[in-house]
């Protein structure tokens, strides 16, 4: 894999880390991060943190080969990515087995909930698993398009806002695999149900829905336009650009479909969409004071739809049961409404409806991801950003509540809990000052003193049937409780608070009402009388009308939530993923840069680096660190059993880590910069690869030397009684092709190049005559080929030789093989109908049986082979005459090598006796190296064996031949070398080999450019006539709203602005120089005056002229060298130095 900084014509834009900023200002932060975000570079980060920038369009660097490049590599070896943070989270959640989260935080449509998607895929595609696990990664990632259709919503400053809050953890069994997960949802917006701000939709679903659903669907549900629905008419807009409607509603029926919903329960899902849409269109007039539906008509929809009877939901829309105590009597009342009153109750039930129904989603979702295996999580936290509109009600202040609560969670963790950390670990360290937002959130959520949400309950508790005037009253009760706060100002509409992320000004208006979030009993009986079990399962409750506690209050519900989920957070190794907005047009390349300014200051980005630059980028406990690094020293691993302390400080001796890079603390190990920690990383990575290669090669060794040993008997069972064998094919390992036809292109392409070559061997080929010809025998497992070669006689290659097919044999024309009893190498393969091959065969008993395993294999059947001293085979026709029949007369002779006399149409031949045929070969016993001594051929190509002759030395004058020999080795089994002790490379001189002997030195191809891997983040540009100007955009940004500007950054804003750290004063640590790298040590290095080929594994191979670097000058004429990264051992004598 090519890394990026291994890339060339790689464009720089700014710095990947900000931590490693000349200056550091908002200024310089904000400058970085527009360089990145003009060259499409969208992800910087600072250490650990990920600061991610909305470019308003699809990148190109989210496919799979991208997954592919950040899966186990290490931070420093890819540019910033959140894949990179996937992975990181992943992989210590299965090296530390500790559960994981990732807080994603920034504004409303900064780009947080495509952030979370992306997360999730790659946390799908890089976990394994069984059919199950394939499941629950679809029920994971198809539960986004699902919620998002029920809880997304397009707002002013955002086209996919996540109206509600979602927290979702992937739970993991042993090994990785995702098993299950849950979602905890926050605060959906109901309101948004029954109005929108002008600019602004409904929840997607809706629109969804009305177009994407089928003729007979529309009928049954009675859907039509969209400008028909009431609760669709508020936002003026339905389209969004960018968005198909009728096609994710598609997705949204396929995500249903993974949640296990059948189709009635999807269709009763729908039901209650298009009811609540349905209600919305009725409406009321005024009559005596009282109201009363305007057209009757318009609650036939609502009634069908949720199974209810229409008379009384009219009954219950325009009137309420009240309970009236007189004495100690009880009696009820029914009261009728006015038409404002029922528009509330309308528009109460609608938001009830919808609101449960969107849990029973929720509950469908972690229904489908249920699981009862317990182990690690990652948890991925998509909430609402921090959101201002023109009128800011009780959801925007729970949602920038909450988003306080997230910048309190960052603030404890990265910047006030590092420095404390410090201090009790006695770690030298000077403070970095910042802003905490905790006397924000105490202004909103303290019970004593009272905050906000306690005076808002205490409001809400007085209040009774009429809520006339509530609101002004908690204006005045907020006043005096909160009003001597530095960050609560009151105003003529509500009141102004000063969040960490500027100042938000809130309308009281229905403050009280949607706090209160009661649905009163009659619309509970109401849906509960419904015939429909599906609309009675969203209405559970029991009724009791004498309970006497307190109903708990959205605010209440929202604060309690948030608590909650900070603790969960903080149970897991957090992650920070923190997004930027860009502009407020929603366009690419469009840079706002005071709104980006504006984040960087409340997101505390500079704070955040200058502690990251002036401490310390890890920490571990003493015992984790010496559990994961002991394996670096030999006198800590496999176990240490003295002091920890003293165990690390051996550890980091053998690293060779310098005091100043690390301090020891009370109970933890610090370590000062990245690449120190990248160093105990990779060191630990190549000692693990160490030991497994060392268990591989044993394994291996183990493997193939039981598995030669069931060769060499099956294959001495062919012969076994029956042929007399030769005394080194007993006990003679088989290698299979001894040709290299892998090297051989030409031989490929006659082959097959997708067969597979069992045995491959240059052999002797007798034709009728007894005439030699020189034949490449290949077996694969379909058939037989014998290859020759013939003389070009024409055109340009006139005069060369090229490799023809000169017959190949199916294993179905095969009908036997004919052997002698004696030790020759002569094999006779007998056709069915056509003539015979006779063949000499150096590794004959390899090639019988390889062909017998896959003759059956093919047919189903045994090879006959017939051993005799007297062989009859037919020849070729040729000409006029007959084919004929040929004789091969075995006789006694001497030696090893046979004779040969031909006579007429019999061909004598005459060999010595060998081992009897009842010889079986020795188990344990390691073969002789070498050829085997009747083998006539060296094919280049092949691994080379070592040679007996000696090595020549430097020629007195003309140019050398390139040696091919090595230093003699002795025959037999080798003995255990270590490099000292290696016999010395020999100065006599070999004989030259003639031209046309000596084999072609292979090279690999040049790697050309168009070769080469790169690592480039894709940039796309838009054209200039789709771009705005400069003058329109200003245009543009001078007509928008004030709320839609960036706000004023309030006492927040001011106390950042005050604290010391803003003064220019030089940062702890910053100016400290650079430690200047130690100079590396000369190596004495040579010039190899020969090319030498490697003989066994721990020799270095090189070619005539090549520079080497010598590492050691061992005794007895070997050295240990080093070229191009590779090591090994190298003659001396093949080398001078320089």
């Amino acid at each position: 894999m090519v890394y990026h900084w291994q890339s060339h014509n790689v464009k720089l834009s700014g710095v990947d880390d900000m931590v490693l900023l000349s200056k550091i200002t908002d200024e310089a932060i904000v400058e970085n991060l527009k360089k990145r975000f003009m060259d499409d570079y969208i992800f910087t980060c600072i250490g650990p943190v990920l600061v991610s920038v909305n470019p308003f369009k699809q990148m190109s660097y989210f496919g799979d080969k991208d997954i592919e490049t950040y899966q186990g590599a290490a931070p420093y070896e890819n540019p910033p990515h959140i894949y990179g943070v996937s992975d990181e989270m992943y992989r210590n959640m299965l090296i530390d087995s500790e559960d994981q989260c990732v807080i994603i935080s920034g504004e409303s449509g900064a780009g947080k909930t495509v952030a979370a998607k992306y997360i999730m895929n790659y946390v799908t595609k890089v976990s394994g698993g069984g059919e199950r696990v394939q499941h629950i990664k679809e029920v994971i990632i198809e539960s986004n398009p699902l919620l998002e259709a029920f809880g997304n919503a397009k707002t002013v400053r955002n086209n996919n806002s996540s109206r509600f809050g979602k927290y979702v953890e992937i739970l993991f069994g042993a090994g990785g695999p995702p098993e299950g997960g849950r979602v905890s949802n926050f605060l959906l917006e109901k309101s948004r149900v029954v109005t929108q701000n002008v600019g602004e939709r409904n929840f997607h679903i809706f629109y969804q829905l009305c177009t994407g659903a089928s003729s007979d669907m529309k009928a049954e549900m009675g859907l039509t336009v969209l400008d028909y629905y009431y609760y669709l008419s508020h936002g003026k807009n339905h389209r969004v650009d960018g968005t198909n409607d009728a096609h994710d509603f598609q997705e949204t029926l396929k995500a249903m479909t993974v949640m296990g919903m059948s189709e009635l329960e999807q269709s009763q899902v729908l039901k209650t969409v298009a009811g609540v849409l349905h209600l919305g269109n009725v409406n009321f007039s005024e009559r005596g004071n009282y109201a009363e539906v305007s057209d009757e008509g318009c609650l036939d929809f609502p009634a069908f739809l949720f199974e209810i009877n229409k008379g009384e939901l009219q009954k219950k829309l325009t009137s309420r049961l009240f309970d009236s105590k007189w004495g100690g009597q009880s009696d009820q009342i029914n009261v009728t409404l006015n038409v404002e009153q029922a528009l509330h109750t309308r528009d109460a039930l609608a938001k009830a409806a919808y609101s449960r129904l969107f849990d029973f989603l929720v509950e469908r979702v972690n229904g489908a991801m249920e699981t009862n295996v317990k182990g690690q999580s990652i948890g991925i936290l998509d909430i609402y950003g921090f959101e201002i509109f023109e009128k800011n009600g009780f959801e925007q202040f729970c949602i920038n509540f909450v988003n306080e609560k997230l910048q309190q969670i960052f603030i404890e963790l990265t910047l006030k809990a590092e420095q404390e950390e410090y201090v009790q670990e006695n770690i030298a360290w000077t403070p970095v000052d910042y802003f905490n937002n905790k006397v924000v959130c105490d202004l909103i959520e303290s019970k004593r003193p009272p905050g906000i949400i306690s005076v808002l309950d205490d409001v809400c508790a007085t209040l009774h049937a009429v809520s006339d005037g509530a609101d002004e009253d908690l204006q005045n009760k907020l006043s005096a409780s909160a009003g001597t706060n530095q960050h609560f100002q009151r105003n003529k509409e509500g009141f102004i608070i000063h969040h960490y992320a500027g100042m938000v000004s809130y309308n009281v208006e229905g403050f009280c009402d949607r706090n209160r979030d009661v649905l009163v009993p009659d619309l509970i009986e109401l849906m509960q009388s419904s015939s429909n079990t599906f609309i009675r399962r969203l209405f559970p409750e029991q009724i009791n009308s004498g309970s006497k506690s307190r109903p708990t209050t959205a605010g209440s519900k929202i604060r309690t939530q948030a608590n909650k989920l900070v603790e969960e957070l903080m149970k897991c190794a957090p992650h920070y993923i923190r997004c930027i907005k860009p502009n407020e047009t929603k366009k690419p390349r469009d840079w706002e840069e005071l709104r980006v300014k504006h984040q960087v200051e409340y997101l505390g980005l500079k704070e955040n680096i200058r502690v990251r630059r002036a401490g310390f980028a890890y920490r571990r406990v003493f015992k984790k660190f010496l559990h994961r690094y002991a394996i670096l020293s030999d006198k800590t691993w496999p176990e240490w059993k003295g002091p920890e302390v003293a165990g690390i400080q051996v550890i980091m001796q053998t690293v060779n880590m310098t005091p100043d890079q690390y301090q020891l603390g009370k109970s933890k190990v610090f370590i000062k910069a990245p690449e120190s920690l990248y160093l105990l990383e990779e060191m630990r990575e190549r000692k693990f690869n160490h030991y497994a290669r060392i268990i591989q090669k044993a394994f291996k060794k183990y493997f193939n030397r039981k598995q030669n040993e069931r060769q060499k008997e099956q294959a001495a069972d062919l012969f076994y009684g029956k042929k007399e064998r030769r005394k080194f094919s007993l006990n003679r390992n088989f290698v299979g092709d001894y040709i290299g036809v892998e090297y051989k292109p030409t031989l490929q392409s006659i082959v097959g190049r997708r067969e597979k070559v069992m045995f491959a061997e240059v052999v002797s080929k007798y034709d009728r005559r007894f005439k030699v010809a020189r034949r490449d025998l290949i077996l694969t497992a379909n058939a037989l080929f014998l290859v020759g070669r013939e003389l070009i006689k024409k055109g340009l290659d006139k005069g060369k030789y090229v490799e023809v097919l000169k017959r190949k044999l199916e294993f179905s024309q095969i009908s036997l093989i004919s052997v002698s009893p004696m030790k020759d190498d002569f094999v006779v393969i007998h056709t069915k109908q056509d003539y015979d091959s006779v063949l000499e065969i150096v590794y004959k008993t390899e090639f019988l049986s390889t062909l017998s395993k896959m003759y059956k294999a093919k047919l189903g059947r045994e090879l006959i082979i017939k051993f005799s001293e007297h062989l009859e085979f037919k020849v070729k026709k040729e000409g006029w005459g007959g084919g004929g029949i040929r004789i091969i007369k075995f006789v006694n002779g001497i030696g090893d090598k046979a004779t040969l006399k031909a006579s007429g149409k019999v061909l004598t031949v005459s060999i010595g006796s060998g081992l009897p045929n009842t010889s079986r070969p020795s188990k344990g016993v390691v073969p002789a190296r070498g050829r085997h001594p009747t083998a006539r051929h060296h094919t280049p190509g092949l691994p080379s064996r070592p040679p007996t002759r000696m090595a020549p030395p430097p020629p007195p004058t003309g140019p050398p031949p390139p040696p091919t020999g090595a230093p003699p080795r002795p025959m037999g089994p080798s003995p255990p070398r270590t490099a000292p002790s290696r016999p010395p490379a020999p100065v006599q001189q070999a004989p030259e080999l003639p031209n046309n002997s000596r084999p072609t030195p292979f090279r690999l191809p040049a790697l050309s450019p168009g070769n080469s891997w790169s690592y480039k983040i894709g940039k796309e540009t838009n054209s200039e006539k789709n771009s705005p100007t400069l003058d329109q955009v200003k245009a543009a940004n001078r007509a928008n709203r004030e709320f839609m500007g960036t706000p004023p950054a309030g006492i927040a804003g001011q106390k950042r602005a005050s604290l010391k750290g803003n003064q220019q004063k030089p940062i702890p640590g910053g100016g400290k120089p650079r430690p200047q790298l130690k100079p590396k040590p000369v190596v004495p290095r040579g010039r190899a005056v020969f090319s030498y080929c490697a003989q066994d594994l721990d020799e270095l191979s090189f070619m005539e002229g090549d520079i080497i670097e010598i590492v050691k000058e061992h005794d007895g004429g070997w050295w240990q060298g080093r070229l191009k990264g590779s090591e090994g051992l190298i003659p001396a004598n093949y080398v001078e130095k320089i």
